[in-house]
This record gives C-alpha cells, structure tokens and sequence, in this order.
C-alpha cells in the first residue's frame, strides 16, 4: 500500500513538472539540457519535454495502481509507458540542445 501511494505522488510530481514545461518554464532542467536552446526554441522544446514527464508520471500512477491491485502488470506497464517518453525526451534534447550532457 505504501509504495503505491509512493508511486502515484512520484506521478503527480512529474505531471505537475510536466505541465510546467510544456508552458516554457524549463528552469527546473539541469542546467546542461538547457545551456544551448536558443531563446525561440525554449517553449518547443520544453513542450516536448513536458509531454515526455506527463507520460512518465501517468505511467508510474498506472503502475501504481497496478501493484495496489496485486495486479503482476506494473513492471510491464513501466517499459511501455518509459520507453516513448524517454525517446521524445531525448528526442527534444538532441534537436533542440545539440545533445544530451554537453
């Protein structure tokens, strides 16, 4: 039960953080994934970003859920659900920041 409630405000947390991007705001990204966006790039970018950490967050609260029901699903549920979100995260780095830690 306990890492159930864990899981799902890991969730809200990267929604809320999400949300956050998609709206231009990417001053919560390592300075790193930010150093070479230009200036007209940053709302793109950081909606490309948001939509990747929203579908992380839903992901991690599905699995939540999953595990709450003792539902042997949840470690499935994280590699379908990670799997687009890091390649659009990656994605919006590589075009937007020329790469991913330089």
């Amino acid at each position: 039960m306990t890492e159930a409630i864990i899981q799902v405000a890991i969730g809200v947390f990267l929604i809320v953080v999400g949300i956050l991007n998609t709206k231009g705001n990417i001053s919560m990204l390592h300075s790193y994934h930010r150093k070479r966006v230009k200036e007209e790039d940053v709302l793109p970018f950081g909606k490309k970003i948001g939509a990747g950490s929203i579908l992380m967050g839903l992901t991690i609260i599905v699995a939540g859920i999953t595990d709450f029901l003792s539902l042997n699903i949840a470690n499935i549920i994280l590699v379908i659900g990670f799997i687009p979100a890091i390649i659009v995260i990656v994605y919006a780095m590589m075009k937007y920041n020329k790469g991913i830690f330089w």
